[in-house]
């Protein structure tokens, strides 16, 4: 009998252990490798298909290999999967020796080498980003110190940026992006400098900052749906300001903890 109520607790013990056992998350934040001149900050191009680059990309990719993620989520229009999964079904050797973009360098490349079927699109972007309704409400309210503000920020990230490729290779860049440093400055932003935009009537800084939180906060929602319960890890990849605010997200997700790149690439 005794034996029989050890092994049900036994049972019941690895149960509960299962249940509460955190999913990993390998979540990179980082620029983007082909540069389209989207962001606010305009910085310069890193060559990301060097011979050099190419070397470094393929070291990081066998060490997420280890790492072992079960499925890998990268922005990606969600209501385009087709065109992704397209894009996954191409010949591996002819992308990654013409399209710089770091869901290809980076994500697909993972991705196969783990044999996985799929890359998973997660990106909502049917939300507005109205920055120059921002600037605007600044000149209109008369707010000079923070119109200074703002131009310093956006200044010194880009010569920031544009120091660091000079003398940082691919994997120290991808490393510095996500620091606390840059994700706390990336953050800054929105509460500092964005909210304070605009006369008392003018709510456009209010209105950008939960636009940007409800993008990623979509973004997250699919994170989450898309994940099964036999996924033990996950990687995702993503612009670093989406990334930054996502950490939040997690911090407060008991379901999920996070994994440092920089402990992945050890």
């Amino acid at each position: 009998m005794q034996k029989i109520i050890l092994l049900l607790a036994f049972i019941l013990f690895n149960n509960v252990s299962a249940q509460t056992k955190k999913k990993q998350i390998l979540l990179i934040g980082t620029f983007h490798f082909q540069n389209p001149g989207l962001d606010i900050a305009k910085t310069n191009t890193f060559n990301v298909m060097s011979e050099k680059s190419q070397k470094e990309l393929e070291n990081i990719s066998e060490k997420i290999k280890k790492f072992g993620p079960d499925k890998i989520f990268v922005e990606w229009g969600y209501d385009k999967q087709d065109k992704l999964n397209k894009l996954y079904a191409r010949n591996s050797d002819s992308l990654l020796g013409k399209k710089a973009d770091e869901r290809v360098q980076l994500a697909l490349r993972t991705a196969k080498k783990l044999g996985h079927k799929k890359l998973y699109a997660i990106d909502y972007n049917k939300t507005h980003f109205p920055y120059d309704s921002l600037t605007k409400g600044m000149k209109e309210a008369n707010q000079e110190d923070l119109m200074k503000k703002n131009l310093e920020s956006t200044t010194q990230f880009e010569k920031s940026f544009n120091e660091n490729i000079k003398k940082y290779n691919l994997t120290e860049l991808l490393i510095d992006f996500n620091t606390k440093k840059f994700i706390n400055q990336d953050l800054q932003w929105y509460m500092e400098t964005a909210l304070r935009a605009g006369k008392t009537d003018n709510f456009v800084g209010a209105f950008l900052v939960s636009e940007w939180y409800k993008r990623n906060l979509y973004m997250y929602s699919l994170i989450q749906k898309l994940t099964d319960s036999k996924d033990e890890k996950i990687m995702v990849l993503l612009g670093a300001s989406h990334a930054a605010i996502i950490r939040d997200f997690i911090a407060h997700d008991p379901t999920f903890e996070i994994v440092e790149l920089s402990t992945v690439l050890k």
